[in-house]
């Protein structure tokens, strides 16, 4: 066994990460050892991403902290350089520390209690920081803005807002595009616009609060979710929670997933659970922040047809009459109160036009046309927007077959749910890093194998990394890329083994307790 090192003076302590003997209790049926340092490692990361963020990271034009004052140098040249190398070093931390606290999960050293203080420590520093790794907020502020001017944001950008000091702030791609997200989340933009005014910074933070409210739901449905899907309780808050997709993305974003997949993850456990109307209204209100939440009801329904005690087909018919109206109802409802209409169903056409090789369509486009180009001059758009109209089909004849293959309901429609809406962030027209907590927060309930989690970390690691601190694209940034990608393998491999690079002189793999063997696949 490894030496054990003291955390705190009458407290049990950490041990350390070489090796566990595997037979500890299960994390669930203890509290377990908080690990100290371990949580103080990310919290120290949190915080120098929180310092440095006023240097690099999405900063106001006109910034009132740095301004022209002394330390307006780290907003500049080599000040910007540093206050960029303290981000992604402060990320490094953060991404240790989390590797440190799966390692203690996966041995069984930790239950879901130190799972979710570290999470809100590491959350804690970046609730009050300028946006990391995106500007989509100041969208978000300039949205709501719209509809207290007069405006209707399903028509116009945030550009005719010009006389306002958020329009400096949108990033240029977002400035002349309608909003495409969905009523509900107009309302809580414009609640924010109004409370702010124009303080950006009290903004920026209180758009953040509100979309963290979307962890309540989450937090109260994981458990549930783990129940009926087999999974391991301190595992799924440690991928769905604590991870840095959930941290450094949709909170230090932040983004608005955060509220519409805590939504849909507390309907589907509500539908799980025989509350099918309570269940129904919840992932409404998640399709009423974001769209994608509809792809859930189809799933859903089956699930509430299966309760249901007549033949098939009447259940069938009962459970999409019953969800169908509920549906209505609900949506229709949001829609009045927020003083919309149903315009932001053409502005959901706005995100393809973004470009990138996340999205496996749009880079099979790009790949042929790189490989077509070397023997002639090749339109790009042709090929990609060709792949895209592939991708679709695809994508519909895989959602169309797995919602066939759901028909019986239970556990396993969710699971076949959680995999279409993974599907749907990576086969879209357009993927950005944080689409694909859309499946990943359902489907951190099922069980999974070590060496799965791995991958996932590497996967979660890399997602982050493919956007600079300030918000810009670094996909086609080929150096760069090539250190994330190194970076991230490195980070998976830290999971199983804590001296993946030997620096430290032979040392055993990681030990740990049995974890439940991966639902059959898809």
């Amino acid at each position: 066994m490894g030496a054990q090192n003291a955390d705190t003076a009458g407290a049990p302590s950490e041990p350390d990460d070489t090796v566990d003997d595997g037979r500890a209790e299960h994390p669930d049926e203890r509290p377990g050892p908080l690990p100290v340092r371990t949580i103080a490692l990310g919290t120290a990361g949190s915080l120098m991403i929180l310092l440095s963020a006023f240097g690099a990271a999405g900063v106001l034009v006109n910034d009132p902290v740095l301004g022209h004052g002394p330390l307006s140098w780290l907003r500049y040249g080599h000040g910007q350089m540093l206050a960029t190398a303290t981000i992604y070093l402060g990320f490094g931390l953060v991404v240790w520390a989390w590797v440190r606290l799966g390692r203690h999960v996966l041995a069984g050293r930790v239950s879901s209690r130190p799972v979710l203080i570290a999470a809100a420590a590491w959350m804690a520093p970046l609730v009050i920081s300028p946006p990391v790794f995106t500007r989509d907020v100041f969208s978000y502020i300039a949205q709501g803005m719209l509809p207290l001017y007069g405006q209707d944001p399903y028509v116009v950008g945030p550009i005719v807002l010009s006389m306002q000091d958020v329009v400096q702030n949108v990033h240029p791609f977002w400035q002349t595009t309608p909003a495409p997200y969905g009523p509900l989340f107009i309302l809580l933009a414009k609640g924010v616009a109004w409370v702010s005014g124009s303080n950006m910074i009290l903004g920026v933070v209180l758009m953040r609060i509100v979309l963290m409210v979307g962890l309540v739901p989450l937090l109260w449905a994981l458990p549930g979710l783990v129940r009926h899907l087999g999974g391991h309780l301190p595992t799924t808050l440690w991928l769905a929670v604590a991870g840095p997709m959930t941290v450094v993305h949709l909170v230090g974003g932040p983004h608005n997933d955060l509220i519409m997949v805590g939504l849909l993850a507390a309907g589907t456990l509500c539908v799980l659970e025989r509350r099918h109307v309570t269940g129904i209204v919840l992932v409404t209100l998640a399709a009423a922040i974001k769209a994608t939440a509809m792809m859930a009801l189809p799933f859903l329904v089956w699930v509430w047809a299966a309760h249901l005690g007549a033949t098939f087909w009447r259940n069938a018919f009962r459970a999409v009459a019953a969800a169908l109206a509920t549906f209505l109802v609900t949506f229709g409802g949001v829609t009045l109160l927020a003083g919309v209409d149903l315009g932001w169903f053409k502005a959901l056409q706005a995100p393809t036009m973004i470009v990138n090789w996340l999205s496996i369509p749009t880079a099979v486009g790009e790949f042929a046309h790189t490989v077509a180009d070397l023997f002639f001059d090749a339109n790009k758009a042709w090929f990609v927007n060709t792949a895209r109209v592939i991708g679709g089909l695809a994508f519909f004849v895989i959602a169309a077959r797995q919602w066939w293959l759901s028909r019986h309901g239970g556990s396993d429609a969710v699971r076949r749910m959680a995999f279409i809406l993974f599907a749907l962030a990576v086969l879209s027209p357009a993927t950005l890093p944080w689409y694909v907590t859309w499946g990943f927060v359902i489907g951190a309930a099922l069980p999974w194998q070590r060496r799965q989690l791995a991958i996932l970390v590497s996967a979660g690691v890399f997602l982050v990394l493919t956007y600079s601190p300030a918000g810009e694209d670094l996909l086609y940034n080929w150096p760069f890329i090539a250190c994330a990608i190194a970076g991230s393998v490195l980070a998976g491999i830290s999971l199983l083994r804590v001296d993946p690079l030997g620096l430290f002189g032979p040392r055993r793999e990681l030990v740990t307790v049995d974890v439940p063997t991966p639902a059959a696949k898809v």
